[in-house]
């Protein structure tokens, strides 16, 4: 399916994902047509070509035409869902549209205290925050996107000047909206994700993962709204197709895939624990479960427990790890990885059939695995030693 992986190693804001979609081929006539399905006027948008640190990127503006918008009209819920109800939006995009709204105005709700349906939109503009999250969304369905992916999020630092006074970066609601997602601050002093852009991201993101396994069809760079040097103030998009399994080149009989790797540090639970949770994570399906020892902070000696697994997977595999296990929590994130074909065939040995795993490399290198609960089974029955069976096994598969 085709995806969008948005590089948010710059920040995320409402005009930096307008911008980004325009400069990966949404043409801004087709946005502004989709805008106007909203029972609102009075705003125009305007593209330009800018550079960010040397890097070409589009800057999109939303300019407000009508005087009475300017001073940004405070909306209640009950307001901004009367408009998106009575739009003629396609249904997908009203049901994420409200979701995203209802992100802003819980977050403020718990900032100021109140609930979010006595919440009033302050320094973010309704309507300029109704374009950036419409307009996005148009975008991102213009482009005929099925799953969007995203880095963590740089937030940037310093402070902020908001309708209450001179607040840190990250603002308090930007914060309450990145509760969950992965999140870092670079040294830029000044805030680089916005309220609307990161409930945009918690809105439209399945997942917070490394660039993932996909054939890359479109780039765009969405411009903020400093330059600064060292480093572009933009918000990357890159959308293509998705890819779970692709032929390595030049690697005959690999293939490459998407995997997910879950782990957790643990440093307080009975050893003996640890078989029976392994146990139960291969019979959930875990491609592998292996345990790594460490030294904590107090100098605690722990163990580091791995799960690799596909992506559906993911949650029931975290699901065991908390219920199994004391962790209180665990980290996750996407990988990929090469394997051999494999081919499984029984060979008749003097302790009876064992199952031999056969691989083979481009350069025809051939490797020969027997299985080993078949060895274990064989070495119980002839009462032998387990490496005895091993030995005469690959000798007879040879």
């Amino acid at each position: 399916m085709r995806i969008a992986y948005f590089d948010c190693s710059a920040g995320i804001s409402g005009d930096m994902c307008l911008g980004a979609l325009v400069d990966a081929g949404v043409p801004l006539e087709e946005m502004e047509k989709g805008l106007k399905q909203l029972p609102v006027r009075g705003f125009d948008l305007r593209a330009r070509r800018v550079k960010r640190a040397g890097i070409a990127a589009t800057k999109v503006d939303v300019l407000i035409s009508d005087p009475g918008n300017k001073v940004h009209p405070h909306r209640t819920w009950k307001d901004i869902k009367g408009i998106v109800d009575n739009s003629a939006l396609p249904a997908p995009i009203r049901q994420r549209g409200l979701k995203i709204f209802r992100t802003l105005f819980e977050a403020e709700g718990r900032v100021h205290g109140t609930q979010y349906q006595r919440t009033h939109l302050h320094e973010l503009g309704a309507v300029d925050c109704m374009v950036d999250v419409f307009g996005t969304l148009i975008g991102l369905a213009f482009l005929e996107v099925s799953a969007v992916y995203s880095s963590a999020v740089n937030l940037g630092s310093g402070f902020v000047v908001t309708e209450h006074g001179t607040l840190p970066v990250p603002a308090p609601a930007t914060l309450e909206i990145v509760r969950g997602m992965p999140v870092h601050s670079s040294e830029a002093p000044f805030e680089l994700t916005t309220p609307t852009g990161a409930a945009i991201l918690k809105g439209t993101a399945d997942g917070f993962v490394s660039l993932p396994l996909m054939k890359i069809g479109r780039i765009g760079y969405g411009a903020g709204q400093r330059d600064r040097k060292g480093s572009p103030n933009a918000l990357r998009i890159m959308v293509g197709e998705e890819t779970a399994s692709l032929p390595a080149e030049g690697l005959s009989g690999e293939t490459a895939s998407r995997i997910v790797v879950i782990e957790t540090n643990i440093d307080d639970m009975n050893p003996q624990i640890y078989d029976y949770v392994m146990e139960r994570l291969f019979e959930a399906g875990a491609l592998d479960v292996y345990l790594n020892q460490i030294i904590m902070k107090k100098s605690r000696p722990a163990v580091v427990l791995s799960v690799l697994c596909d992506e559906e997977k993911r949650d029931s595999m975290i699901d065991i790890l908390l219920k199994e296990t004391t962790t209180i929590g665990v980290r996750f994130h996407a990988a990929s990885r090469f394997v051999l074909d494999r081919e499984v065939k029984e060979v008749g040995t003097a302790f009876g059939k064992i199952r031999f795993k056969t691989t083979k490399l481009a350069d025809g290198t051939v490797k020969h695995s027997p299985e080993y609960d078949d060895c274990k089974r064989a070495a119980k029955k002839y009462k032998v030693p387990l490496r005895e069976v091993i030995a005469k096994a690959i000798a007879s598969r040879r």
